[in-house]
């Protein structure tokens, strides 16, 4: 990006150009001097164009619509011009420059950017030279010792500022080319005033700027070939500025043709480029190759992920809303009511901080349940807590440590009722939330209940901004599932199941990382039903560090790339396999991977063009899209009742939290590619969390 910002002056752009300076410190006989200014033995000489004869000089290019119509023109009248070429443009188009010198066209340096060197540090000005030079090298295989500034026009023109670059240069063996006669072209003024200007007095020579690129240049098109027909009924020859300077010193060949323009001297100005400057001119133009399919490549799917994430918002919005009025009619329900027991399975290793109230909140459940903490193999004493409780309820099943999905289907194993509540050991229930989460299974062909985890710990700044990705992301998101019916994971911190459904598709699997993400698929394969209830509230212990938080989500990222290979194959299934597959399997690809792996480039594209284009307009940009963000958090926070005051932290979750959740997904992307595996990791945990009072509002 920096590199095509720079070819097309968006990087390190300086639009100053100094005027009306004195030039008392530049000698007298410059100023009034031809065209043609060299540096010879370290002293100023100037030559002029000699009488009756024209050298056609034009600034700004190569561009690739008007450059191609003036070489035809120069080609179809037979006459030789001099072009003063901007290296970026060079660079972008290298097929002109072949062509001009393989016309017999000449070529000169005008900077590689188009600046008032003037203005620029001595090692800029070495700089935009060297650059023009490496692309002519790569482009043509030839270098030049012609220079045009930019901005420049007759020899009056030169200040006391440019007048040190005029001599740098000229020590380093540039002859600086001025003009005689300005046809003012870039000025639009007609093709008539165009001819006039470019014409000289009777019978002298002249430098004459004309311009095929910078614009339009459909009146200069007009006007050049009109100009060459004029000058050649008055007796005028064209020529190159070295030929200018050959005829000036008497050292023409008396053979070669007057308007000749392919073997005649004119290229003289022009030196093969040596090994080194070659293979490097080659070089950049392949990296400005790679650049300019690269950039516009990276605006377009900038312009797919824009669509994608602002789609996705508006549906999420309207999903949602619709999700909620459902849900939350008076007359809304399931089913008959569901009022027999069920099991909660708690898969434990080393909680010994959290266990406790774990235990405790589900004690004071409204609904009738049995709980069965499934000990995997705990070094701290867990079991122990659990049992030192003296829970009429509670079960402790002890196993040798096989890790969570083995510790759910050991609870499954030997869970008493049909309907089991799968929860994590460092995660509180409010007293109805069980009674809420298995109210869906009065419809028989619900098989599984995703409910709402919010987030316990959320005074800490990391805190607050997992809060809000909750509370925004992963439930709104779980409504849209929901009346699509294709939800692709029940959190393991809180969700339901029916018994049947969790053994018919093979129980817990452990060939993925996210055992919750890969039944859930399994289920939806199976003809189930997967639905979210909102009002069924679990608080649980987020990650309380970056490094803690990048070991969680770099596993669900992970495991959920598992699970989707995984499930690969519903994309071509019939019924409810394929309608997941087919709907589901997309949009979790589309938001959950794809999107999030390109959404940087709103990021890297705003900092860039509030660095190199234009802040204010990139700063609106960035902020209208941060107002759309915020109008879907807060209405997430009215529809969980939820206190507004989190989202003061949305703008800074956006430049940093997201970040981190970027460069996670990516570390996720290479692992999956790389065929690495990775192992499930134990976050350390504090037990801060605790069943909220009845009757508070969260937050």
């Amino acid at each position: 990006m920096l590199l095509d910002g720079y070819l097309r002056a968006e990087v390190g752009n300086d639009q100053r150009v100094r005027s009306d300076a004195s030039a008392s410190k530049v000698p007298q006989s410059v100023l009034d001097g031809g065209p043609f200014l060299s540096f010879e033995g370290g002293t100023a000489r100037t030559g002029s164009v000699p009488d009756k004869t024209i050298v056609l000089t034009f600034d700004d290019g190569p561009d690739p619509r008007w450059t191609q119509k003036v070489l035809d023109i120069l080609d179809d009248n037979d006459v030789p011009g001099t072009f003063f070429l901007v290296g970026s443009m060079v660079s972008r188009y290298p097929d002109l420059v072949r062509r001009m010198v393989d016309d017999g066209d000449e070529v000169g340096v005008h900077t590689f950017t188009h600046v008032d060197l003037s203005y620029q540090s001595a090692s800029r000005v070495t700089r935009e030279i060297a650059q023009t030079q490496l692309a002519l090298a790569g482009a043509a295989g030839i270098t030049t010792t012609l220079f045009r500034a930019p901005y420049s026009s007759t020899n009056d023109a030169i200040d006391n500022y440019s007048w040190p670059v005029y001599k740098k240069l000229g020590a380093m063996g540039y002859t600086s080319v001025f003009i005689d006669k300005d046809s003012e072209d870039w000025q639009q003024p007609g093709v008539s005033e165009i001819v006039e200007g470019a014409t000289p007095k009777s019978g002298e020579g002249a430098s004459v700027l004309f311009h095929d690129a910078g614009g339009n240049r459909a009146q200069t098109l007009e006007a050049l070939p009109l100009y060459i027909k004029k000058m050649k009924a008055r007796g005028y020859t064209f020529t190159t500025v070295s030929g200018a300077q050959q005829q000036a010193q008497g050292q023409v060949r008396q053979s070669a043709p007057a308007n000749a323009r392919q073997g005649d001297p004119e290229q003289a100005a022009h030196r093969p480029a040596d090994a080194a400057t070659l293979w490097e001119g080659r070089a950049l133009l392949g990296a400005v190759a790679v650049a300019e399919w690269t950039v516009p490549g990276l605006a377009s799917v900038l312009g797919v992920v824009g669509v994608a994430v602002l789609g996705r918002f508006a549906m999420m919005l309207v999903l949602a809303r619709r999700h909620h009025r459902q849900r939350n009619r008076r007359r809304f329900a399931w089913g008959p009511p569901v009022t027999e027991p069920v099991s909660v399975i708690v898969p434990a290793y080393n909680e010994k901080e959290c266990i406790a109230n774990t235990l405790n909140s589900l004690a004071a459940s409204t609904h009738p349940i049995e709980i069965v903490v499934v000990d995997d193999g705990s070094t701290d004493g867990t079991a122990e807590i659990a049992e030192s409780l003296g829970l009429t309820n509670v079960r402790v099943v002890r196993q040798p440590n096989a890790g969570k999905s083995a510790a759910l289907n050991n609870g499954v194993r030997h869970a008493r009722y049909d309907i089991v509540v799968m929860m994590d050991g460092d995660t509180v229930f409010e007293p109805d939330t069980v009674q809420r989460l298995v109210q869906p299974f009065g419809d028989p062909e619900v098989g599984a209940v995703a409910g709402n985890a919010k987030v316990g710990n959320r005074n800490t700044v990391i805190g607050a901004w997992q809060h809000i990705e909750y509370v925004m992301g992963f439930n709104l998101d779980r409504r849209m599932y929901d009346l699509l019916r294709c939800m692709p994971t029940i959190p393991g911190a809180i969700g339901a199941f029916r018994r049947e459904a969790v053994l018919g598709v093979g129980g817990m699997s452990e060939d993925t990382l996210a055992e919750d993400t890969d039944i859930t698929i399994a289920l939806h394969r199976a003809g189930w039903r997967v639905v979210y209830a909102e009002h069924a509230r679990a608080w649980t212990e987020a990650p309380a560090s970056p490094g803690q938080l990048w070991r969680q989500r770099y596993r669900w990222s992970y495991g959920t790339m598992q699970a989707l290979w995984k499930h690969r194959k519903s994309v071509t299934d019939r019924g409810p396999s394929g309608r997941f597959g087919r709907v589901g399997m997309p949009l979790v690809v589309l938001f959950q991977i794809v999107t999030p792996v390109f959404a940087p480039l709103i990021d890297v594209f705003t900092v860039y063009a509030m660095i190199f284009v234009d802040f204010k307009a990139s700063l609106l940009a960035w902020l209208a899209v941060l107002l759309v963000q915020l109008v879907c958090a807060a209405y997430a926070f009215r529809l969980d009742r939820e206190r507004y005051r989190y989202l003061l932290m949305l703008p800074l979750q956006q430049i940093a939290y997201r970040q981190l959740m970027y460069l996670v997904l990516i570390h996720s992307c290479v692992t999956a590619a790389t065929g690495g595996r990775l192992r499930w990791q134990k976050l350390k945990r504090t037990g801060e969390v605790a069943t909220p009072a009845p009757g508070t509002r969260a937050g």
